[in-house]
């Protein structure tokens, strides 16, 4: 078959007879072992190994013509390039191509030796002159991309050999007089014009001064491997050659056979055709004849009374009897003629339907004779082909060799085919092992790097605790307390520039900033002490945290649906300690929905008629939600830019929100909820969901309402939590006057949005969802055990208010803290806090009532005033009337 690549050198040998026959026959060269080959002296660039130098001329097609140049091929292993020159004797390449990323690969319709080498830049289509010395090329070239990756790799030896055992093809022998030096005296074509570069004349006539000069000189005191680095020009991309195949002509006798079947199969159509018309005629007919009948009966109907009136009309009898006689002669006279007429009508269409089936018949005829002919026809030329191939075997011998040769031809493309898939998935083996290796270590660098970074973080973090001691101390004279200070100074003033290593950003998955700023002033020092620990904490325990954590929810969901999921203490347990980035989304949305499935199966469509009610009827709070829209999470970047389509996603969660609860409508602390439920969950539907089971099934009653009577109440009931479980720290608040419900207000109202880091506050909202507000008075509670000692050190008011602002933000160890929460806070029994919290708010409320009625009176109090005064008014405009 032409234009088909064969795998030669994968085919067992033949006979000189077939090969001659052969149309493609394969140029065989004598080969050699590897040892045998032996380089010149003067070749100073050959491999150390011992191997012969990868080098010889290829043919590599460019141009604008597209036309095959004959090119000097030498491999750089330590570069791990392969450079072409015009001849071995050139000063300068003209090219190189880079064998670090490149692929190689053949087409088998292409001419034979015909391969390709594949970089991003560009692909370079390159012709041996056998396929053998394809195959050789190519494999040499895999070995060595493979042995420099060992070596940049710094990889023993031992390593490097049992890769190169590893490979699927056998290594082939070097041929002789085609690669090596060898090749080198090889004397070219006399193609000057052909193998000219037309795009680097420059490199062309330094090459051909060089050579005249050392002709001239007869010294050799540049090597062909001596190779510089040109500014090399890249030649347009060659596209693969494709050839056509000729079709197979049909067999004459075959195609009369189907012509017949095919007018055989037309004339039974039709007859049914006729049939069917036939059948159609006959019903009109009938018709026809039913109608004329009616007519005729009609018209006797009406003869008979107009001969009964004339009857009636006569004066004597003879009158009387003669004319019905006529009429009735004349009545039987037209029904002979009508008669007569349709027998007539009859008669001629049956005649012509006689001379229709006349007609076909003939055709049918004219038909069985046509195939008659074509048979007898048929008959003819195989006899003739018959006695021509018992008159002359040789040719008959011939038509046979063709068959055997076209056999043989398709036996050479499947072997061509095998020789490829074998080569192919070997270059796909060698570059996965690559990937794979380069991936792991990646992988280790990063791991390494993240670890370096942790303990720059731990000593630059005992670097300034150190300062901060030094600056406590009061023994030092004032010259040194200044160097200290201009020290903490300098420090204070570097940036922490550098981002973690598993992260492209400063912002986690979720678009929080991981490390927060700071703005107090007097305690920079501290937070940027506080900040250090938090990051080196984080990259020191993050992989060690999040592995085991994953691995137990895998085994935990399995292959659960969210159906299947039931409430348990393992799912309790698991809540706890955290839900992993790939499971979040879809927990949250499975506690949510358990927790508002009877609203959401009475009202499928509510959140989309909620946002339609929005934009045809404006809210009284769209303005409130508007102006808290550029306040929400300032400190993520999702919600950084006022153009932001979250932006526009909260507003509808909200709007649709306040007419869903139109007795708390909207209240500063319900964008931070939404916009962390959108954030996580994806989805402004399931966001507007989970605002729905915040506030109206896990918060109390009251909670968001204008008077706030339900949050203050939780205020009293973490103030008496707070004197039991850390007296000193409650006593130490009492002796300064602080009120800490100024700075856990907004901690409970909002459940800690924008007051922890996200690492600790995703945590939190797991447990917090499926467990209820408890969770908050837990976390509350730890916060303040987890920084103890440290507020406990500070003795003034101001300083501990500035402290407890920011100090939420420094906590670096959420595991410690979550470990407080759920285990140093126990017990902590759901009843206490369910009477506590009634308590607490019978008494507002009682509170509440009173103020209202203190106010109504002043109110009244104060218009019988406004009266009185109106009315001495009145009565001193009297006084000067009279």
């Amino acid at each position: 078959m032409e234009g088909t690549t064969r795998a030669f050198s994968a085919l067992p040998t033949k006979s000189a007879e077939d090969e001659n026959k052969a149309s493609s026959p394969p140029v065989t060269h004598p080969v050699t072992t590897r040892d045998s080959q032996q380089p010149p002296a003067h070749f100073s660039a050959s491999s150390s190994s011992g191997e012969p130098k990868l080098c010889g001329y290829l043919q590599k097609q460019g141009g604008p013509l597209r036309g095959w140049k004959r090119r000097w091929f030498t491999c750089e292993e330590k570069r791990n390039q392969l450079f072409y020159y015009r001849t071995p004797q050139d000063l300068r390449p003209l090219g190189r191509v880079d064998l670090g990323a490149a692929t190689f690969t053949y087409p088998l319709k292409a001419e034979a030796g015909t391969f390709h080498i594949k970089t991003p830049e560009r692909t370079f289509i390159l012709k041996a002159v056998t396929q053998e010395l394809m195959h050789y090329w190519l494999q040499q070239l895999q070995v060595r991309r493979w042995q420099h990756r060992q070596i940049a790799s710094c990889c023993d030896s031992t390593n490097n050999t049992a890769d190169c055992a590893d490979d699927f093809l056998p290594l082939l022998k070097t041929p002789v007089g085609l690669v090596g030096e060898e090749a080198a005296s090889v004397a070219p074509q006399r193609t000057p014009l052909a193998n000219m570069s037309i795009k680097h004349p420059f490199i062309e006539i330094q090459n051909s001064v060089h050579s005249l000069r050392k002709r001239s000189s007869q010294e050799w005191t540049h090597s062909v491997f001596y190779v510089q680095d040109p500014a090399l020009d890249q030649v347009d991309s060659a596209a693969n050659v494709g050839q056509t195949v000729q079709d197979r002509r049909r067999h004459p006798l075959l195609d009369r056979k189907k012509n017949c079947e095919t007018v055989q199969m037309s004339s039974d159509q039709m007859s049914r055709l006729q049939q069917d018309k036939e059948i159609l005629m006959e019903e009109v007919k009938a018709q026809k004849e039913l109608v004329w009948l009616l007519h005729k009966a009609l018209e006797a109907a009406q003869l008979e009374k107009g001969t009964c009136a004339d009857f009636v009309a006569a004066e004597d009898e003879q009158e009387r009897l003669e004319p019905p006689h006529r009429r009735r002669q004349t009545a039987d006279l037209l029904s002979r003629l009508e008669e007569a007429k349709m027998a007539a009508e009859a008669t001629r269409r049956s005649l012509a339907e006689r001379d229709l089936q006349v007609s076909q018949l003939q055709e049918q005829m004219n038909m069985l004779i046509e195939k008659a002919n074509a048979k007898q026809e048929v008959i003819l030329k195989l006899s003739n082909q018959v006695a021509a191939c018992t008159c002359n075997p040789l040719r008959s011998a011939d038509s046979i060799r063709q068959l055997q040769q076209h056999v043989e031809n398709l036996k050479d493309d499947i072997e061509a085919y095998k020789t490829q898939n074998k080569f192919l998935n070997s270059e796909i083996y060698q570059l996965t092992k690559l990937w794979r290796k380069s991936s792991g270590q990646e992988r280790s660098l990063m791991v390494k790097c993240a670890h370096l970074e942790a303990r720059d973080c731990q000593a630059e973090s005992r670097y300034l605790g150190g300062l901060q001691k030094l600056q406590e101390n009061r023994s030092l004279d004032p010259d040194q307390r200044q160097t200290i200070q201009k020290m903490i100074e300098d420090a204070l003033k570097e940036e922490t520039k550098d981002v973690p290593p598993n992260t492209n950003s400063d912002h986690d998955k979720y678009g929080f900033k991981i490390i927060p700023d700071y703005e107090v002033e007097d305690v920079r020092l501290l937070a940027k002490i506080q900040a250090l620990e938090m990051r080196s904490q984080n990259l020191m325990h993050e992989e060690s945290r999040e592995r085991p954590l994953l691995s137990r929810w895998a085994q935990y969901l399995g292959g659960r649906l969210d159906d299947d999921l039931r409430t348990s203490p393992e799912l309790k347990g698991l809540l706890r300690a955290g839900v992993p980035f790939e499971y979040r989304q879809r927990i949250w949305r499975w506690v949510v929905r358990a927790r508002t499935k009877s609203i959401r199966e009475r009202h499928p469509c509510l959140y989309q008629e909620f946002c339609d009610k929005s934009r045809t009827c404006p809210h009284p709070v769209s303005r409130q939600i508007q102006m808290d829209l550029h306040r929400t999470l300032t400190n993520n970047q999702n919600f950084s830019s006022p153009s932001s389509p979250t932006h526009q996603q909260l507003q509808r969660i909200l709007l649709a929100f306040s007419w869903q609860n139109p007795s708390i409508g909207y209240c500063q602390g319900l964008n931070r909820l939404a916009a962390i439920a959108l954030l996580v969950l994806q989805n402004e539907e399931d966001a507007f969901w989970c605002l729905v089971s915040v506030v109206d099934t896990i918060m109390p009653q009251d909670y968001y309402t204008k008077n706030l009577v339900a949050s203050q109440a939780d205020q009293h009931v973490f103030k008496d939590i707070l004197l039991e479980k850390l007296p000193r720290l409650a006593a130490h608040f009492e002796l300064h006057g602080i009120d800490v419900s100024l700075v856990t207000f907004n901690w409970f109202l909002v459940v800690f949005v924008e007051s922890l880091p996200s690492d600790i506050l995703l945590p939190l909202w797991d447990a917090f969802l499926y467990e209820g507000t408890k969770v908050i008075f837990r976390y509350a509670l730890a916060l303040f055990k987890y920084k103890e000692d440290d507020i406990l050190k500070i003795d003034d008011s101001t300083d501990i208010y500035q402290y407890l602002r920011f100090f939420t933000t420094t906590v670096s160890d959420g595991r410690k803290l979550m470990a407080i929460a759920f285990g140093d806070m126990n017990p902590f029994p759901g009843r206490l806090l369910r009477n506590r919290r009634a308590y607490h708010l019978e008494r507002l409320l009682a509170e509440l009532q009173e103020l209202e009625e203190q106010q109504r009176s002043f109110q009244a109090l104060s218009t019988k005033r406004k009266d009185q005064e109106l009315d001495n008014m009145a009565s001193e405009d009297d006084e000067e009337l009279s």
